[in-house]
């Protein structure tokens, strides 16, 4: 089927006109299909901010208190890169929201990321955009409603931001301008991905992409923070750090959010030139021609040549960020020793002496964000299935078990390669910045080797819906978001012990500094193998679905 569109006479590069028809109609057909999971992600978010705040104004009842805790966040290098700085410190809002600026506008980033993907470049890629711009539906149309779509939820998600801090009792200027820096933030994400989504004809490329580029920001942030200035200027570089120089309840210096704007502004007429000069399907960086003869040998070979890219793309990502987090890690001794900084350095991770707490919860991030990778990679299960690859596949002498199987041992081996890599450079960057006094190499690889079993039934759990339940397989990606909440916010919010033990990250010791177990280990590992047994077996007796 040819994938060049007969459209209605407009120009080649036109955005107006017959080129915008129908895009009403697709916005109501978006919001239609994503009425929950939109919901869930906007609501989430804003209550998420809410228990943030009244749980903080438990924590700290005194304004002394606030500035003993803010001076001791600003003077710490490894604080300030992860969170950024506490501008006002007398403020409560300004220290409740210091783990929701900017790490907080990187997370709403990654969401606008995924959800303008599904609708431009996964709508081409499934082939049903061919299918609806086959009717009275302009050129322009599927982007403009993709666009539209993000903005809707963008300035939903700042209102029921706004109102959930206005219910905590925090001040409306501060309220409405930390609702601000979210929305843009999600703004200009949005408008970052439908640029990369006319780039590559790939929807994975695309997540890829608009992920790097909240990596990036999130980097130029932290190194602007840490340098002189107030920000340094690498700062002004980063969406995520226009965001947070809006300064909420400090300032609220509305017109950074202007630079947000204008970016939106430059971003969305690209995109729409871009697409302009591209036919549906392809994308305008070329596609690579494979060799004259075939170099794959086996399903496995098949598997990997699927699956190499984005594990090499995330072993890079690994050990760049944990090299960068173990040489700021010696910076946390500046932490001052009050009983409120005992508190907070707690629920980063860990009771022991602060540097190894630092470091212990950098760790548990990286189990968290490799637990991701995992989930992405068995994602290929459901794309070669749904894309019909996969039933030309075993139509030939193919065993269906022997290719389910091969995607899963990447994956999983993927991960483990991942966490131990990322162990092994926090230590390097440790190593280096300690002058060689304390190497550890042994300790935190061990330790980044505690949270495989947690990311393993993260994995389990995605072979286990695409085994029995396939077309539900993105609600580990909502319980993915849910652990991560506990995980973060949980004790902060004085949760019962057994919720926060349904995350199966609460039960990774939390190393080096705690006392190590076989038992947590050994429980999860086990969970982790019946899951992927059971996905399995599942699998074997299901058909195969579109």
């Amino acid at each position: 089927m040819s994938t060049t569109m007969t459209q209605a006479p407009t120009s080649r590069g036109a955005v107006g006109g017959n080129a915008l028809t129908g895009t009403g109609d697709l916005l109501r057909f978006a919001l239609r299909r994503d009425r929950v999971l939109l919901t869930v992600w906007v609501l989430g978010l804003a209550v998420m901010v809410a228990s943030s705040v009244a749980a903080t104004a438990g924590l700290y009842t005194s304004e002394a208190a606030r500035i003993e805790a803010s001076e001791a966040i600003n003077s710490t290098a490894a604080l300030v890169a992860l969170y950024g700085k506490v501008y006002v410190p007398t403020s409560l809002g300004a220290l409740s929201l210091i783990k929701l600026t900017a790490f907080g506008a990187a997370i709403v980033g990654i969401v606008f990321v995924f959800l303008i993907a599904r609708h431009t470049r996964g709508e081409e890629e499934s082939g049903r955009l061919e299918l609806i711009a086959a009717g009275a539906v302009g050129r322009a149309a599927p982007l403009a409603a993709a666009l539209l779509y993000a903005s809707v939820g963008a300035l939903t998600l700042g209102l029921l931001t706004t109102v959930g801090l206005l219910v905590t009792g925090l001040d409306a200027p501060g309220s409405v301008a930390f609702g601000l820096s979210w929305a843009v933030s999600a703004l200009v994400f949005s408008a970052a991905t439908a640029v990369a989504a006319q780039l590559t004809v790939s929807r994975r490329v695309t997540i890829g992409l608009g992920l790097v580029a909240v990596g990036v920001a999130y980097v130029l942030r932290a190194v602007g923070d840490l340098a002189e200035g107030d920000p340094g200027w690498l700062s002004w570089l980063s969406p995520i750090g226009w965001s947070q120089q809006i300064r909420p309840f400090a300032g609220d210096r509305w017109w950074v959010a202007a630079i947000s704007l204008a970016a939106v502004v430059v971003l969305v007429p690209i995109a729409f030139t871009l697409r302009a000069h591209r036919d549906l399907g392809s994308g305008l960086l070329p596609d690579r021609p494979g060799p004259a003869v075939g170099r794959i040998h086996g399903i496995t070979g098949l598997a990997w040549r699927l699956q190499r890219g984005p594990l090499i793309a995330w072993t890079a990502a690994v050990v760049v960020m944990g090299f960068v987090l173990g040489s700021i890690a010696q910076n946390v001794s500046g932490l001052l020793d009050t009983e409120e900084m005992r508190e907070f350095i707690t629920m980063l991770g860990g009771e022991q002496a602060l540097v190894s707490a630092f470091i212990a919860a950098e760790v548990s991030i990286f189990g968290i964000m490799v637990a991701g990778y995992g989930i992405s990679a068995l994602f290929r299960l459901r794309q070669e299935e749904s894309s019909g690859r996969l039933d030309l596949l075993l139509s030939t002498s193919t065993h269906r078990l022997r290719w389910a199987w091969a995607h899963a041992a990447i994956a999983l081996l993927g991960v483990a390669m991942l966490l131990l890599l990322g162990g092994a450079a926090i230590a390097l960057g440790h190593l280096m910045a300690s002058g060689g006094e304390d190497p550890a190499v042994p300790e935190l690889v061990g330790a980044a080797a505690a949270h495989l079993p947690a990311a393993w039934v993260m994995s389990g759990i995605v072979i286990l819906l695409f085994g029995w339940l396939p077309r539900a397989m993105p609600a580990a990606w909502a319980l993915f978001a849910a652990f991560i909440v506990l995980g973060e916010f949980g004790q902060l919010w004085q949760l019962p012990t057994w919720v926060l033990d349904i995350s199966p990250c609460a039960h990774s010791p939390l190393l080096p500094g705690q006392e190590f177990t076989w038992g947590p280990m050994a429980a999860l590992t086990t969970v982790a193998a019946l899951l992927t047994i059971l996905g399995m077996a599942g699998w074997r007796r299901r058909d195969v679905q579109s």
